[in-house]
């Protein structure tokens, strides 16, 4: 994958919180693109290692900080999806920067949130992964086992991230139904 990967908070804080981000490193390294308002919704100071773990992937260039600058086309379309405007539901903060950042720089939208990002990754096409896809891809590349795979995935649920099945095998199973 060349694009680059902007992450909504609760698909990028799923690695944090369990401290996997060796997965996101090996994978994407360079690649990830944090909108300012995730990075703000990290900067929670009630949870400061999720920051510091954000912290260290920035300073070590495997994420870069992207402002959402009023006056641009992705300003424009991070207002309207906040805002709710043109008859739509209001999104998140950080859904609305990742989609507004995905369609402007045509990159990938990673966010576990189907419910809210659904119309939007259809209507405007964007590329779509989420924390199941990713420990996927991590598993293709020999980065974890299936065993590995089912531990973070546990912690993940631990730490009340919402993932789309029980285990990582479960998800396993049920995406090669879907093939």
């Amino acid at each position: 994958m060349t694009d680059n990967l902007f992450f909504d908070t609760d698909c990028l804080s799923a690695f944090l919180w369990v401290n996997e981000t060796n997965i996101l490193h090996e994978l994407y390294g360079g690649k990830i693109v944090l909108p300012e308002p995730v990075y703000q919704e990290l900067s929670n100071p009630c949870i400061p290692h999720i920051k510091q773990r954000a912290d260290i992937l920035i300073s070590s260039k495997d994420i870069s900080v992207k402002a959402i600058e009023a006056g641009t086309e992705e300003y424009r379309l991070y207002s309207m999806l906040v805002r709710g405007e043109k008859g739509k539901k209001s999104i998140g903060r950080g859904e609305a920067g990742g989609i507004a950042l995905a369609k402007t720089y045509n990159g990938v939208l990673a966010s576990n949130n189907y419910r809210d990002i659904a119309p939007y990754v259809e209507e405007y096409g964007l590329q779509h992964i989420d924390t199941g896809q990713i420990l996927v891809e991590a598993l293709d590349k020999g980065l974890i086992n299936e065993e590995e795979g089912n531990k973070i995935w546990r912690e993940m649920l631990a730490k009340k991230r919402k993932l789309p099945a029980n285990t990582f095998s479960e998800y396993l199973l049920n995406r090669n139904k879907d093939v």
